[in-house]
C-alpha cells in the first residue's frame, strides 16, 4: 500500500498517487546493497597489486586511474545511498589527500557486517550505538600504536610519499617523485605557535606531456602559463628583480561619459603624444624601482610593451590572480595596485627567470627564489593519461607528507594498523554484554577487510593471510602487515611501508559515520521537491525508486 491508510473502509491518500516508497527491512537492504556495490567497484584498486579502472564517458573521453575518489567521482552513480560513499571518499580526499579507497571500502564493509546483524534481528539503533563505541575506541587504539614524526625525519617522510604512490603508474619513478614531494612540502610548511601548518595549495602542480616521468622537476618558484609579451624583450634573465602589478599599463577610459572635441590635426597629435607620455611614465616608474621583470595581472598596452622592451624589462600580462599570490609568496615581493608608489622594497627576487617552450607552449619559469613559500612541480610523462595519473599520485604523496607533518604521527601500513585495532576491539568487546558486543565485533571484522583486500588483489589466499596476520598480532607484533610481493607477514615499519595516522583516523571516522547514517534509514520516499530546490527525485533516484538497482539485492 502506498502511503494510504484505511479508515472505515475508505482509503485515505496521504502521499500523492504514484509516489515510490520503500519501507523497513527492504529499504535497509536496498541501501546496503547499493553501498556495497560502490565499495566493491574500488576494492580491487587497493594496495600495491591493485588494478586500474578505465572510465569512458559518452563523448568517448577516457580516464585510466587507480585513485579511489577519481573513480567514484567519474562514475555515474544514481542511487542516493551509494552517493553517500562517494561523499566519504571526497571528504577523505579534501582532509588528507590519500586513503580514499580505504575509506570507501571500509564504509561498504561496515554496512555488510551490519546486514548480517540485521538478519539476526539486532535493531539498527543497537548496531549504530555499538559502531559509535567501536569508532571511538579505534581512534584511541590507533593513537597508541602510532609513532612521532618531525620535519627532520626525511627518511620517514620519503617512505610515506613512496607508500602513497605504490600501486599507481608513477611507481617506477617513485624514488625521484617522493623526493620532490617531501622537498616541496618542507619548503611551504610554516610553524605557528609550535604547530606545523601546510597549505598544499602553495604547491602548484603543472603537467605537460613529453619527456618521461623521470623528467618531472621541482621548481623553487612558480611556473606561469604565459609568454613574454614582446619579441624584443629578454627571454632569459639572471638575478631578476620582479615587479608584481595588479593594475593595467593602459590609458584608462574615463569613468563618466566624457566627450573630447578635437578640432585640428595638431590637437589630435598632442592628444596621442600625451597618451604615449602617460604610458612612458608608467614604464619609467617600473624601471626606476629597479625592476627587470614585470608580471602584470591586467593588460599591457602595445606602446607600453615597446617602452618596456627598450628598457630590457621582461614582461607578461594577464597573469592569474592565484599565480600572483603564489608569486608574492615565492619571490617575497608585494603585489602593488598602483604604479604611483612602486618602490624597490616591493620587488620580489628570483635568481633566474626564463621563457621555455614545453611541449609546444611557451611558459615562464620563475626559478631559484630565496626560501620560497610557494613552489611548483612540473610533471612530465609520455602521454596525457600517464601524466594525469602521475599528477594524482603526486597529489596523494604531497597530501600524505603534509598530513603526517601537521598531525606529527605516523603508523605502519600494509594492513598492520587495521589488524592491530581489530585485535584491540575484540578484547574491548568482551567487557560489553548483549547485542552491543556483536556490533563491536562486527566493526573489528569490518576493519580486516583492508588486509583481506590487499591479499585478494595480490592473488593470495585471504583466509591464510588473515590467520597469519592475527597470529603475528596476538604475539604482540603491532607493526606486522602483509607483504603482497612475498606473500608473507612481515614488519611493515622495517619494510618502509609508512602512512600518516590521519589517513586511518579520517577513514574510520567518515566510514563509521556514513554507515551509521545509512543504517538509520528505514523508509525511502521519492520526494517531489526537496528544500534545496532540486526538482524530481532526490539525488537523481533511479526510475523505480530504491528498487532501481536491479540484480543487486
Amino acid at each position: 500500500m502506498n502511503g494510504q491508510t484505511q479508515m472505515g473502509g475508505q482509503p485515505i491518500l496521504v502521499l500523492p498517487e504514484g509516489t515510490l516508497r520503500t519501507l523497513g527491512r527492504n529499504a535497509q537492504h536496498a541501501n546496503i546493497a547499493a553501498a556495497k556495490t560502490v565499495a566493491d567497484a574500488v576494492r580491487t584498486t587497493l594496495g600495491p597489486k591493485g588494478m586500474d579502472k578505465m572510465l569512458v564517458d559518452s563523448m568517448g573521453d577516457v580516464v585510466i586511474t587507480n585513485d579511489g575518489v577519481t573513480i567514484l567521482e567519474e562514475m555515474e552513480i544514481e542511487h542516493p545511498a551509494a552517493k553517500m560513499l562517494v561523499e566519504v571518499a571526497k571528504t577523505q580526499e579534501e582532509e588528507v589527500g590519500d586513503g580514499t579507497t580505504t575509506a570507501a571500502v571500509l564504509a561498504g564493509e561496515l554496512l555488510k557486517k551490519a546486514e548480517g546483524l540485521l538478519d539476526q534481528n539486532v535493531h539498527s539503533t543497537v548496531i549504530t550505538k555499538g559502531y559509535k563505541l567501536a569508532k571511538e575506541k579505534s581512534l584511541e587504539l590507533i593513537s597508541r600504536i602510532s609513532r612521532n614524526v618531525k620535519p627532520e625525519d626525511a627518511d620517514i617522510l620519503k617512505k610515506i610519499a613512496i607508500t602513497a604512490m605504490t600501486g599507481k603508474s608513477a611507481e617506477r619513478a617513485s624514488e625521484h617523485l617522493a623526493d620532490i614531494a617531501v622537498h616541496s612540502v618542507k619548503m611551504v610548511m610554516e610553524k605557528r605557535d609550535g604547530k606545523i601548518e601546510v597549505d598544499t595549495d602553495n604547491i602548484q602542480i603543472e603537467k605537460k606531456h613529453g619527456g618521461s616521468i623521470e623528467d618531472t622537476e621541482l621548481i623553487k618558484g612558480i611556473i606561469i602559463d604565459k609568454e613574454v609579451v614582446h619579441p624584443g624583450m629578454p627571454k632569459y634573465l639572471k638575478d631578476a628583480k620582479i615587479a608584481l602589478v595588479d593594475s593595467a599599463l593602459e590609458v584608462k577610459e574615463t569613468e563618466t561619459d566624457a566627450e573630447i572635441r578635437i578640432t585640428s590635426p595638431e590637437q589630435m597629435q598632442a592628444f596621442i603624444e600625451q597618451e604615449e607620455k602617460m604610458l612612458k611614465d608608467m614604464v619609467e616608474k617600473i624601471a626606476a624601482a629597479g625592476a627587470n621583470v614585470l608580471l602584470c595581472q591586467k593588460g599591457i598596452d602595445d606602446i607600453a610593451q615597446h617602452y618596456l622592451a627598450k628598457k630590457g624589462v621582461m614582461s607578461a600580462r594577464r597573469v592569474k590572480k592565484s599565480d600572483m599570490d603564489k608569486l608574492a609568496r615565492a619571490t617575497k615581493g608585494r603585489v602593488v595596485t598602483s604604479l604611483k608608489d612602486i618602490s624597490k622594497e616591493d620587488l620580489g627576487y628570483a635568481a633566474l627567470v626564463e621563457e621555455k617552450k614545453i611541449s609546444g607552449e611557451q611558459m615562464i619559469f620563475v626559478r631559484e627564489c630565496k626560501d620560497p613559500k610557494a613552489v611548483s612541480i612540473l610533471i612530465r610523462g609520455g602521454t596525457e593519461h600517464v601524466i594525469e595519473e602521475v599528477k594524482r599520485a603526486m597529489d596523494d604523496a604531497v597530501g600524505g607528507v603534509a598530513s603526517a607533518l601537521e598531525v606529527g604521527k605516523v603508523v605502519a601500513g600494509g594492513g598492520a594498523p587495521e589488524a592491530a585495532v581489530a585485535k584491540g576491539l575484540r578484547e574491548i568487546a568482551q567487557k560489553y554484554s548483549g547485542r552491543e558486543q556483536l556490533a563491536i565485533l562486527a566493526f573489528a571484522e569490518a576493519l580486516e577487510v583492508i588486509p583481506r583486500s590487499l591479499a585478494e588483489n595480490a592473488g593470495l589466499d585471504p583466509i591464510d593471510m588473515l590467520v597469519a596476520l592475527r597470529t603475528a598480532h596476538d604475539a604482540g607484533k603491532a607493526t606486522a602487515g602483509l607483504d603482497v610481493f612475498s606473500g608473507k607477514v612481515i614488519d611493515m615499519w622495517e619494510a618502509g611501508v609508512i602512512e600518516p595516522i590521519k589517513i586511518k583516523t579520517q577513514a574510520i571516522k567518515s566510514a563509521a559515520e556514513a554507515a551509521e547514517m545509512i543504517l538509520r534509514i528505514d523508509d525511502v520516499i521519492s520526494a517531489s521537491k526537496l528544500s534545496h530546490g532540486g526538482a524530481g527525485m532526490p539525488g537523481g533516484m533511479p526510475p523505480g525508486g530504491m528498487g532501481g538497482m536491479e540484480g543487486m539485492e
